[in-house]
């Protein structure tokens, strides 16, 4: 099989010259364009999430020799999460290559946060599939670089922490509203406010609605502990 010059272009800012090249094909069909005689990605997604997952594991255990279970939990979660596979995603370009049906790229499907989180992992288990592990792993490794030193000791998400934080103090779970929708339908921008039981609130705006409610509830977070300084 020859790669389109798109792909030769996205293989070139892997890092990976594939000798199966239809991998990496495979990988960047999503379901909305597949057929029996093209897969899509969703089973190298679902074996891309556990390459992935071994190799932060290692990664993890190897750069904090002292922590415990419990720290590594929430660091791990950081680093292997859609909106982390995501941002890798943008930066080497993964969603100019992506193969999507009319309806997906009609709604912004390059952009969407599921979308490119689901094809990264695609592009490692490819990566795994055409080399073998230590190939998956120094990519992973590679790409995910300065996040692995850098994630916080504390890393759980926003909305974890907002809602541990409401539980605590006896409050019912968080809510979450979108109060707003702008932009294209190829790029739409949403709104969210989110509230505690006490009228306590905060709102953010973000790309995607999950980006939104995590940043809404952060800013709250921020509000309530200088609230309590």
């Amino acid at each position: 099989m020859r790669l389109s010059a798109e792909l030769q272009a996205f293989q070139g800012r892997l890092g990976h010259k594939f000798r199966s090249p239809e991998l990496l094909a495979r990988a960047v069909t999503h379901a909305s364009i597949g057929t029996s005689t093209r897969p899509d990605n969703q089973r190298l997604e679902f074996l891309g999430d556990r390459v992935l997952g071994l190799v932060m594991a290692e990664a993890l255990l190897m750069a904090d020799a002292e922590a415990r279970e419990g720290q590594l939990a929430p660091r791990f979660n950081a680093l292997v999460r859609k909106e982390t596979c995501a941002d890798v995603a943008r930066e080497i370009g993964l969603g100019e290559v992506l193969r999507l049906g009319r309806s997906e790229m009609l709604t912004g499907g390059r952009r969407k946060e599921a979308l490119l989180g689901d094809g990264m992992e695609a592009v490692i288990a490819a990566v795994y599939q055409d080399a073998g592990f230590e190939a998956a792993r120094a990519l992973v490794l590679r790409l995910w670089g300065k996040r692995i030193a850098t994630v916080e000791p504390d890393a759980r998400d926003a909305k974890t922490s907002l809602q541990e934080w409401a539980q605590a103090r006896g409050m019912a779970p968080p809510t979450y509203a979108e109060i707003g929708r702008s932009g294209p339908d190829h790029a739409p921008v949403f709104s969210v406010r989110v509230t505690l039981d006490d009228g306590q609130s905060a709102e953010a705006t973000a790309a995607s609605k999950r980006m939104a409610e995590q940043s809404a509830a952060k800013t709250l977070l921020e509000k309530l502990e200088i609230g309590n300084d």
